[in-house]
């Protein structure tokens, strides 16, 4: 990381870097930022736009957003950790591998999301990432991404 790097992100510089807008941009808040671990926050509130279906009467988190919440937050590190220019550059979810939802996610909850890179550099990462609700595993997969032009 560049000395200029921050150990964390507000929504604002989040932005800055990741394309995604609401609804599905998915991180919150960076607490923990370096090269080799970033460290996310996801409030889930009532509000979210995929509860009314997701299922009426027992609101639950799709644990494919969770997944891409993972991913989100893996990008951010990837994007810090290497010469990524967000005006020509992003980062595509490539694959996923060895995913397990342990607990549903619901409203009122707070997603503690920690991915560490097991192949790191060049155009393609590799990464581990885990998904918690207070000190429970709710999610857990590994997943590619490749840093490519717009």
């Amino acid at each position: 990381m560049s000395d200029d790097s921050k150990t964390s992100l507000d929504i604002q510089e989040i932005e800055r870097l990741l394309p995604h807008r609401y609804p599905f941009l998915l991180i919150d808040r960076v607490i923990e930022l370096s090269a080799d671990r970033v460290v996310a926050i996801k409030n889930v509130t009532i509000n979210e736009p995929f509860f009314p279906g997701h299922f009426p009467g027992h609101p639950i988190m799709p644990g494919v957003l969770i997944i891409e919440a993972m991913a989100q937050a893996g990008a951010v590190m990837a994007m810090r950790s290497s010469a990524f220019d967000p005006a020509t550059q992003v980062v595509y979810f490539m694959a996923i591998d060895k995913a397990k939802f342990r607990k549903p996610v619901l409203p009122g909850d707070q997603l503690r999301l920690e991915v560490t890179p097991l192949r790191k550099g060049g155009a393609i990462w590799k990464m581990r990432g885990e998904a918690f609700v207070g000190t429970e595993i709710v999610c857990e997969g590994e997943f590619l991404a490749t840093i490519a032009k717009k």
